[in-house]
């Protein structure tokens, strides 16, 4: 496992990129990668912004395979970075909630309320737009799927 961690934080980040895309698109089909959760759960708060991109991601794609409710246990530290020092950080986790939100339903309202209380004041006027847009589709995908 120590090797996978290796690899997501590695330096040469378009490697580190292709190992996290490789493991979202297995975790649409099979739950092989989800014994590794917690491991990734603990680089939510890696100090590279690139690396909580990737992890941000990873854990949403294995939410749908979360039978023992492991989420419970991140989900505040993961909400967190709706808000994330970094503009583009904020706007991975918006959008991976989504599909958060689509695999346990029960943290719906929970997403709604973070989502309407962020405080975007320290975003710049050029990110903000983009990030209120990504809470808006983010607000309608769970909305729909909560129906």
């Amino acid at each position: 496992m120590q090797d996978i961690i290796a690899k997501l934080t590695a330096k040469n980040d378009e490697y580190a990129c292709a190992i996290a895309d490789k493991i979202i698109s297995e975790s649409k089909d099979t739950d092989e990668w989800y014994e590794y959760f917690d491991e990734f759960a603990s680089l939510l708060n890696h100090p590279k912004s690139l690396v909580r991109n990737r992890v941000l991601h990873i854990l949403a794609a294995s939410a749908q395979w979360d039978d023992e409710n492991r989420f419970d246990a991140i989900i505040s530290d993961y909400l967190a970075h709706i808000t994330d020092e970094k503009p583009i950080t904020a706007r991975q986790c918006i959008k991976a909630l989504a599909q958060v939100g689509v695999a346990k339903p029960q943290y719906i309202p929970r997403i709604l309320l973070c989502l309407h209380e962020a405080d975007l004041s320290k975003y710049k006027d050029s990110m903000r737009p983009l990030i209120e847009k990504d809470m808006a589709e983010t607000e309608k995908i769970l909305i729909a799927s909560d129906l």
